[in-house]
């Protein structure tokens, strides 16, 4: 599809505005090899002889968590250690217009820290990040890799013997309030909002879009999203190609 007019629409949106806030999800970082959970190519249609009789979502949850901790690591391990990964053109983007003072900050429901590699300062991670790790006992913090290199098939704690875990909202948990209060805040005072590489089903992250109430909501996702007539602009399109026809002065 020809979006030549749409991008045009884009930046006179972008030079226009005066409070933009970017929400994204898994499909931001795809292009930088980390695979999302609905696409072809994501979790859910990654066959495993180790967990094919599990759901992603379970695998993820805190049931798996407290009730079949070996399981709950291995597979943390095995899909979700984001050694070596680099932003895309798309997280880069995105630091750039903040830095140039054109995005207030960033929502994300990825864990994986790439806005942050690539230089973005405000970014409120709703579903945590795997680069943080404590334990759930004494709340004694651990390196970013410590559970990745850990040969423990669950990993305890060199002080009290509780689980170290990862800082990541699992399915089952809360969002952390604080991240939460500020999406909630950033949404209410944007004049614009990009969602990109979400698929809007996923709650209570997937609210905030209903929660937006200003002049421009712009989506970017490959596939259709329930929010898509709410859009004054719509890109079914590879999100850093979109990103990267924004001018910025």
């Amino acid at each position: 599809m020809d979006y030549t007019a749409q991008y045009e629409e884009l930046n006179q949106i972008i030079k226009e505005s005066e409070h933009i806030v970017f929400f994204g999800g898994a499909g931001v970082s795809t292009e930088s090899g980390i695979p999302d959970f609905r696409s072809k190519d994501g979790l859910y249609n990654q066959h495993d002889v180790r967990f094919d009789s599990y759901t992603p979502e379970y695998l993820l949850s805190i049931n798996c968590l407290e009730d079949e901790p070996k399981v709950f690591y291995e597979f943390y391990r095995q899909k979700l250690n984001g050694e070596g990964i680099e932003p895309n053109a798309a997280h880069i983007k995105l630091a750039q217009m903040e830095k140039a003072g054109k995005l207030d900050g960033i929502i994300t429901q990825n864990i994986d820290g790439l806005h942050q590699k690539a230089g973005s300062v405000n970014v409120q991670e709703v579903h945590g990040s795997t680069l943080r790790n404590y334990c759930a006992r004494c709340h004694k913090k651990y390196p970013a890799d410590y559970i990745f290199k850990s040969e423990d098939a669950v990993p305890k704690c060199n002080i009290c013997g509780g689980l170290i875990r990862p800082e990541v909202t699992l399915y089952g948990e809360s969002l952390p309030q604080d991240a939460w209060q500020n999406s909630m805040k950033l949404v209410s005072n944007a004049d614009c909002l990009i969602i990109g590489g979400t698929s809007l089903v996923v709650n209570p992250a997937a609210s905030l879009a209903y929660l937006f109430r200003g002049k421009n909501l712009i989506i970017i996702n490959r596939d259709v999203t329930g929010a898509d007539r709410m859009a004054k602009l719509v890109f079914h399109e590879s999100i850093s190609k979109v990103l990267g026809k924004i001018e910025l002065d």
